[in-house]
């Protein structure tokens, strides 16, 4: 055991713990800086891959335990940041200036509640403090700017060197780019594919999303022109499938799975919502209302990782009606909870891929 309580020493005993999503040391991935020692207290900088880390609270104990050993150590202080990796680059693929990951909220068929969790999924993450941006990408039926509370939000349109830029919406630490803020309420779009594939271009390329950890798309339903625009002109992190326990939702779901590995972009995993109905008046009752285990053994068959279940609560309606996401109006209940456990699993994927 070291005598000296010094820089050296503090990295040797620091060294055996390991980043547990990684399985590298810490020291190793440099995680560790700006080491103090100051009359036996010792501080330094813990820096996690992601804001949403989900074993953040395991990693510093760990970390003060190891400190701990040497002698002469009467405290430990562990500032705990986050530097989001960059995700890799894909040839023939253009990525966006200043976003780090791209990761698209995709289901086979709609009504399985993709919007809302992709809506509740980005607040999640901005509330463990990423930086998001959310683009919805269901051109012909945009809903999230009702769900983040921007229905009445109007973009700004400003001229650049490349053209018209657009300034996102922004509320619940999320900014927003979408079709309604570029038509009336109840204006139909009535587009063939070269046209919605020019404005999801624009989404990508032509707002001012500045720095962003994480940029989500909500794409509409299905296996159509959307996805194939997206798959084809940016690297992506990877794609996130949305399905209920429904036999004709998993159906549709592992299509759209296939098509998107048939694309090479990576499939991080199958979130299945709606798993059970919960009654407001009778909580500890639990119905299963379209079937269950349908998204774990989807997941098994198809290799893929099952991020967990969110039930279905009558608040998930109400907040995404009234524009406060279920993770910011009832942040314990069961639905929050599970859906800021889906983001924090997604976010550690993300890091694990990027620097794999």
């Amino acid at each position: 055991m070291p005598n000296l309580l010094d820089t050296k020493s503090i990295l040797d005993v620091l060294r055996p713990v390991e980043d547990p999503e990684l399985r590298k040391s810490l020291v190793e991935l440099n995680m560790i800086r700006n080491i103090k020692v100051v009359n036996g207290q010792v501080s330094f900088t813990l820096v996690l891959t992601t804001p949403a880390c989900p074993l953040r609270e395991f990693i510093v104990e760990d970390c003060q335990k190891a400190v701990k050993q040497l002698p002469g150590v009467k405290e430990v202080i562990v500032d705990v940041t986050a530097e989001t990796p960059q995700q890799k680059a894909v040839p023939d693929r253009q990525g966006i200036d200043g976003v780090k990951n791209i990761i698209a909220i995709s289901s086979g068929k709609g009504g399985v509640g993709k919007s809302t969790v992709a809506v509740n999924l980005s607040v999640a993450l901005a509330q463990m403090g990423a930086k998001v941006g959310l683009i919805d990408a269901d051109i012909y039926g945009p809903n999230d700017p009702n769900m983040l509370g921007l229905a009445d939000a109007k973009v700004m349109v400003q001229k650049g060197p490349q053209g018209e830029v657009l300034e996102p919406a922004f509320n619940h630490g999320v900014k927003l780019v979408s079709m309604a803020f570029l038509i009336d309420r109840d204006q139909p779009v009535i587009w063939r594919g070269p046209m919605l594939n020019g404005m999801i271009r624009q989404f990508l390329y032509q707002v001012q999303w500045g720095e962003l950890d994480y940029l989500l798309v909500d794409l509409p339903p299905g296996t159509g022109d959307a996805q194939l625009t997206l798959a084809q002109a940016v690297p992506m992190s990877g794609v996130v499938i949305v399905t209920t326990p429904q036999t004709v939702a998993l159906l549709d779901s592992r299509k759209g799975l296939k098509m998107f590995q048939q694309l090479g972009v990576p499939v991080l995993g199958i979130v299945e919502n709606m798993s059970y109905f919960v009654p407001p008046d009778m909580p500890d009752k639990k119905y299963d209302i379209f079937g269950s285990g349908g998204g774990e053994m989807t997941a098994q068959e198809l290799g893929v990782s099952l991020f967990g279940g969110i039930p279905l609560e009558i608040p998930v309606r109400k907040g995404g009606d009234a524009g406060v996401p279920i993770v910011v109006s009832d942040p314990d209940s069961l639905s929050a909870q599970a859906l800021r456990a889906i983001a924090q699993k997604i976010a550690a994927k993300v890091s694990v891929a990027a620097l794999a």
